[in-house]
């Protein structure tokens, strides 16, 4: 089941609480003969994604649309299929304008159905990578609205998404996520309401989708993974209305890395595998080389040496082709080492210790900003310490925790746990000193 985030809408809008939409279904239920007995507790199931049944949803359209005075229907409400709530591909823009809007007014409101919905697995994640691989395109998706949309308006949604980007790097997911939201609520659904002609509309659902995409990353960074799938899977949408197949690689790019955190290898692979395909030529080396580099860990933790090597050979290939300034602003996370760093885990999973051991330390060497150092700063004191030498790994270690200090970010805390875990582990003489240092790192209130 996926929240229901357009009902949480109308019900926010109508200023009606879940008790009280209960009541009124009851008593309308009783005007065409109807004995229900539904309590606040019902509502908060629909609003998590349970269909209700019989005539109930047609009450609840007419309950609110008399509280708002306009009609309301099935679909205005989430309920007009089974399953709609969670709609996002094979429909109309208007639609999904709707749904996406109503998810990021949720997710300010920081509703408890919202932030703790699981991610989905199996057919409802494939969906929409398939959607976006396979026709119809959007034809046309000019819009008539009030608001008349400009192209200072996508300068400012661009430069807002290079923003928020660069507050993610500096401060953490936990720390950039709501203030991305409140942007994306105030200034950018105002806009995709707008009016605008297609080769406009076509650069603001890029730009907007930039900024969803950035707000998904900031979800998984706060382990609300539920959430942060649904905002990717919103890029995608935006992304085929666009009819920019770049952005929509790189934004399957994100579903990979976290299908990888989720454990579903065999999806990363096959996910990346229709970026690959699907993309074409509108991908660039930059992305190319995070797709393979990803894929060779996907390949490397079910086993298959041979798939990870020969992913390894062309993420390093796509490497050595990657021009400064040639590249879209999304893909400026893939820096100078980030290969060296993907390549160093898949080795590592494979048993190449000697050769994850090299990948590590040249990713090290090499500048990154703060966040992309601690990761690669845990990487190398991980291989230190399978390769016995943990004192030199707890310096490794005490580096990381300097650089993370100040960051709010669940993935960096988790892996700051487990390099501590494995220091205290090992009994090695400096593994105190380096403890207490990340110990001081996670004291960061989150």
């Amino acid at each position: 089941m996926q929240p229901n985030t357009l009902l949480d809408a109308l019900l926010d809008e109508a200023g009606i609480s879940h008790a009280g939409l209960a009541a009124h279904v009851n008593q309308a239920g009783r005007a065409r003969g109807l004995a229900l007995r539904y309590e606040h507790t019902a509502v908060a199931r629909w609003l998590k994604g349970q269909r209700p049944r019989g005539q109930v949803p047609d009450l609840i359209c007419e309950v609110l649309g008399a509280r708002l005075r306009r009609p309301v229907t099935l679909d205005d409400i989430g309920l007009g299929v089974p399953g709609g709530a969670g709609v996002t591909h094979g429909s109309p823009l208007s639609g999904f304008v709707e749904r996406a809007t109503a998810l990021w007014r949720s997710d300010e409101q920081q509703r408890p159905h919202i932030l703790g919905a699981a991610a989905v697995t199996g057919t409802p994640a494939v969906m929409p990578v398939w959607e976006w691989e396979n026709p119809p395109e959007d034809a046309d998706v000019s819009r008539e609205g009030r608001t008349r949309v400009s192209m200072s308006d996508i300068t400012m949604l661009r430069a807002a998404r290079a923003h928020y980007e660069l507050m993610y790097r500096r401060a953490g997911g936990i720390a950039t996520r709501a203030r991305i939201v409140g942007f994306l609520n105030a200034e950018a659904a105002p806009l995709l309401r707008g009016g605008y002609n297609d080769a406009l509309g076509r650069q603001l659902h890029r730009a907007t989708g930039g900024l969803v995409a950035v707000a998904g990353i900031c979800a998984y960074d706060s382990d609300a993974h539920g959430l942060a799938q649904r905002y990717f899977h919103q890029g995608l949408r935006l992304a085929k209305a666009s009819g920019d197949r770049g952005l929509g690689a790189y934004v399957i790019a994100l579903l990979v890395n976290q299908s990888l955190f989720m454990g579903e290898f065999r999806q990363a692979v096959a996910f990346a595998e229709a970026a690959l395909r699907t993309a074409g030529r509108q991908i660039t080396p930059a992305l190319a080389a995070d797709l393979y580099a990803m894929q060779a860990k996907a390949y490397a933790h079910i086993g298959d040496g041979s798939g990870a090597l020969r992913c390894i050979r062309r993420a390093e290939a796509e490497a050595e082709r990657i021009r400064p300034g040639h590249e879209p602003d999304e893909t400026g996370y893939v820096q100078p080492g980030l290969v060296n760093v993907q390549v160093a885990e898949a080795l590592l999973s494979l048993g190449d210790l000697s050769g994850a051991r090299e990948h590590a330390a040249a990713a090290v060497r090499t500048p990154a900003h703060d966040r992309g150092r601690v990761h690669r700063l845990a990487m190398l004191s991980q291989i230190e310490l399978r390769q016995g030498e943990a004192d030199r790994a707890a310096r490794t270690a005490a580096e990381m925790a300097e650089r993370a200090r100040g960051m709010e970010s669940q993935r960096l805390r988790d892996r700051l746990r487990e390099v501590r875990e494995h220091l205290v582990a090992s009994g090695c003489g400096e593994a105190r000193e380096a403890a207490g240092l990340i110990d001081g790192a996670l004291r960061v209130p989150l």
